[in-house]
């Protein structure tokens, strides 16, 4: 890390290229779910879908696919060489969580020092990156069933592997949305991922 950096260049790189990577495959992915819903009565306007029909949302989804596969191969290859990994995720235990999740609700919790991680962000970020994983081997699942029969039976077949990867997809946009209501009332974070101070 260099000398006054505390967010090094691949992180922020990795980071922002997945932010791009999630906005893309949930925009297409809603309008490949309306395409065939899983919950009938339920369907995502068109306005905040992208690719404009099925096969539009198809091309654009398996292009994001591949920048997010392929940029999160890095985040968690690069976070475990460097032991940011093992330094800014743990220690976490469940007493922790709960006393910085009540500091949190009280409006007691500090953000003096960016560098470190309250335990209710390490367990939130250990959850988004399981997450991811779980999104992954459920996509596959949908994109290339015959191809992955040991990941279908896993997830108790075709159609369950859909749920799963509309739940994962769910989670992860509810993350998504918290982390920026997070970053509007600690917009020094923003600047850190920019700028890396």
């Amino acid at each position: 890390m260099q000398q006054g950096t505390l967010q090094p260049l691949w992180l922020r790189i990795t980071h922002w290229l997945n932010a791009l990577a999630i906005v893309v495959m949930v925009t297409s992915g809603w309008q490949i779910y309306n395409a065939s819903p899983i919950f009938k009565p339920f369907t995502f306007p068109s306005s905040i879908t992208l690719g404009g029909w099925l096969g539009g949302a198809l091309q654009w989804h398996f292009a994001a696919m591949w920048l997010l596969v392929a940029n999160f191969i890095v985040y968690a290859v690069m976070n475990v060489v460097t032991g940011r990994f093992r330094r800014r995720m743990f220690p976490l235990s469940i007493r922790s969580v709960v006393n910085d999740a009540l500091a949190a609700v009280r409006g007691k919790l500090g953000h003096d020092d960016l560098t470190h991680y309250n335990a209710v962000q390490k367990l939130a970020y250990l959850a988004v990156i399981v997450d991811i994983v779980v999104i992954i081997l459920s996509g596959l699942v949908v994109w290339k069933s015959v191809q992955f029969p040991f990941l279908r039976t896993l997830m108790g077949g075709y159609d369950n592997a859909r749920v799963v990867h509309f739940f994962g997809m769910s989670f992860l946009v509810a993350f998504v949305v918290l982390h920026v209501v997070m970053v509007a009332l600690v917009p020094r974070s923003l600047v850190l991922m920019i700028r890396g101070r």
